[in-house]
């Protein structure tokens, strides 16, 4: 049998888009909070900053079934790249902390309404018997951008705020640009959406049949955030120089791990790419814990990229797996709200833990969370939920008739 095609125009420039986004946004994550201290932000006000994004984004995706009804997907996804680029724009216009606090929500707002229509467009785009192959490839840009974006910010910022801003202006326009040229004949994504709408904050919270993947998702993003946060404050601990290249090896086994971990997923389901990601991750894990010295850090990082890079896509996919086409956007929607809540939540739960108990102690932590996490994912398993509807997507899929 065939494969269907998986490389199409509006399948490369999506995949462009969500790079560039991420790119905008990475370029401010370590340098936001520097640019409020320029600014003579107290510490407080820097932890709002820092924070008040990931809940802005959280709560504009509560509102994401209205606006997809009322203007579909693309449009969203325009709407939300503009609010990035406007908000970019007022942090160099306007350079005051309650500026930059208002700025940081439209900015949470214009992130939320991207990631999320970026991702449902790529799974209406890709075909359902290789979403699991196309959504690790999907995520690679913004691989990429994490692993280079941080660093190239701070750079930036070196060399004068306002180089900082102009750069992630012009990865969203960029973004923007790549987003529009995503075109051609009617979708599904460009229409409304048929669902009734559910007025509960539970359910726009959390789409329907998308429980179990969401839970693991929120565990996922504690210990992933919190890896990602204070690996260089464990290597400082441990008195291990060049933690850096933890990233840039973990990067690489991402790259390694994404096309074979999506087509077992297309194959075998989401439990053949999750149970052994999780213990990948957890190797991981068990390894930083140990690691004395640079080199056993760096093998760690090999562990962590396999697992990182099968989990992340596996648990989107699984999540827009157990819906119908119509309601990708919630479903995206779905697995971004849970990554951010587990985010963010873990940081702040377990930065307090480093505090009284040590950072190699606070990896213990993450290395439970993430033992939890295989815990529930076999539990799971075992109960044989990873029931999928792709059945009601080839049904559709003459209906479509590509973007």
């Amino acid at each position: 049998m065939t494969k269907e095609k998986l490389w199409t125009r509006n399948f490369g420039a999506l995949i462009a888009a969500n790079g560039l986004l991420f790119a905008s946004f990475h370029f401010l994550l370590p340098t936001i909070t520097l640019y409020a201290a320029s600014l003579g932000a107290t510490g407080m006000q820097m932890g709002l900053i820092g924070g008040i994004f990931g809940y802005s984004a959280i709560f504009i995706r509560l509102f994401t079934d209205t606006g997809v009804r009322a203007f579909g997907k693309k449009i969203c996804l325009y709407a939300g790249l503009v609010l990035c680029v406007l908000a970019t724009l007022g942090y160099m216009l306007f350079a005051n902390i309650h500026a930059l606090v208002f700025a940081r929500v439209i900015h949470g707002f214009g992130f939320g309404l991207s990631t999320t229509f970026a991702a449902a467009l790529a799974a209406d785009v890709i075909p359902a018997s290789r979403r699991g192959e196309g959504i690790g490839y999907f995520g690679l840009g913004s691989t990429v951008a994490m692993a280079m974006a941080p660093a190239l910010g701070l750079w930036l910022l070196s060399e004068g705020a306002v180089n900082l801003f102009l750069s992630s202006i012009t990865a969203a326009l960029l973004a923007l640009f790549f987003a529009y040229i995503c075109r051609g004949k009617k979708h599904v994504s460009e229409l409304p959406e048929v669902s009734p709408i559910k007025s509960s904050i539970r359910n726009r919270l959390c789409e329907r049949n998308t429980g179990g993947p969401a839970l693991l998702t929120i565990l996922f993003g504690a210990g992933y955030g919190s890896v990602n946060t204070f690996i260089a404050m464990l290597a400082a601990e441990k008195g291990i120089e060049g933690a850096g290249l933890f990233f840039v090896i973990g990067t690489l086994f991402i790259f390694i791990s994404r096309p074979f971990g999506g087509r077992l997923l297309d194959r075998y389901g989401a439990f053949a790419v999750v149970l052994p990601g999780a213990v990948s991750y957890l190797a991981a894990l068990g390894l930083l814990l140990w690691a004395p010295s640079l080199g056993w850090m760096l093998t760690a990082s090999a562990f962590y990229g396999l697992g990182a890079g099968a989990l992340l896509p596996a648990l989107l996919t699984w999540m827009l797996n157990q819906v119908r086409p119509d309601r990708h956007s919630a479903a995206s929607a779905t697995f971004y709200n849970m990554l951010d809540i587990g985010t963010s939540t873990g940081i702040l739960v377990l930065g307090t833990v480093a505090g009284e108990i040590g950072f190699t102690g606070m990896f213990g932590w993450i290395a439970a969370i993430m033992s939890l996490f295989l815990l529930l994912a076999v539990i799971q398993y075992r109960s044989k939920d990873d029931a999928t509807v792709v059945l009601d997507d080839l049904k559709t899929k003459k209906a479509d008739g590509g973007l």
